[in-house]
């Protein structure tokens, strides 16, 4: 995992964070663990996110689902695209573990 997407502050217990995935054998996990990879590493809780989806950063089997959350965003109007989502979300497909 990159060291870009983990906050350092080692004596601060983990905070509690809902991803709102649906069960592992629903047909729409993947593309949800997919939003929720590239949403908690946005905004600094990659690990749990990995720990919450079984995922790890980069992960082969999530890229054709956030190359969709990539063109969705990208569909918006350009005052309102996240453009920190889309970055993190590339920088997830470029990624080699």
């Amino acid at each position: 995992m990159s060291r870009a997407f983990v906050k350092e502050d080692g004596d601060e217990a983990k905070p509690r964070v809902h991803f709102g995935l649906p069960p592992r054998r629903d047909p729409g996990f993947n593309a949800a663990a997919a939003l929720a990879l590239i949403e908690a590493a946005r905004d600094g809780y990659t690990e749990l996110a990995e720990e919450a989806t079984g995922y790890k950063w980069g992960d082969q089997a999530l890229h054709a689902h956030v190359q969709r959350l990539i063109e969705k965003e990208e569909q918006r109007a350009e005052g309102e695209q996240d453009r920190r989502f889309i970055q993190v979300a590339r920088r997830f497909l470029r990624y080699r573990p």
